[in-house]
């Protein structure tokens, strides 16, 4: 089912991992229009404002709500900040998220960092290949792909290898 909506962008003060986050929120009478019945990530495809977005993960927050997460380059192509109204179009988005092929291929060569990778849930693998597949240039994405592998073999997740950079 296709739900259009409009809302407004949020962003989240002191929140853990979450802090700084802008998002949006997406109710559970919505959310469940969505994807009956589930309570955990789900993936979605559609439009914000002229937007297109595609494999983008609602959260649950909790109660049967989500939070869509709208990241720098997403409120740069919007021209949105927090507090600014926008027009949402979202379906259940089913199509196999893929994972950086080169990502994979140094991932064969550590049989660690590999195990670590394949024990992740596939929306978890995909901010890897996502924060990869957004370098600009071919020596930023070697050397993510290069950082991904070591921290993997050291059992780090995402978030903390992003931690360990800082």
């Amino acid at each position: 089912m296709k739900l259009a909506f409009e809302t407004r962008l949020l962003k989240f003060g002191k929140m853990g991992e979450k802090t700084g986050w802008t998002y949006f929120n997406i109710p559970a009478a919505l959310a469940h229009k969505i994807a009956p019945a589930t309570k955990k990530s789900f993936r979605v495809k559609g439009k914000i404002d002229k937007m297109e977005i595609r494999q983008s993960s609602l959260l649950p927050i909790g109660d049967g709500n989500y939070i869509l997460p709208v990241n720098g380059a997403m409120r740069k192509t919007l021209n949105k900040k927090n507090g600014d109204k926008i027009q949402v179009v979202l379906q259940l988005d089913k199509e196999e998220i893929k994972i950086n092929s080169l990502l994979l291929d140094c991932l064969a060569d550590e049989p660690e960092a590999l195990k670590q990778f394949n024990a992740m849930p596939k929306s978890h693998q995909k901010y890897y290949s996502k924060w990869i597949e957004s370098a600009k240039t071919e020596p930023t994405k070697i050397k993510r792909i290069a950082l991904a592998v070591s921290t993997l073999a050291q059992k780090m997740n995402y978030s903390e290898m992003i931690q360990s950079q800082q």
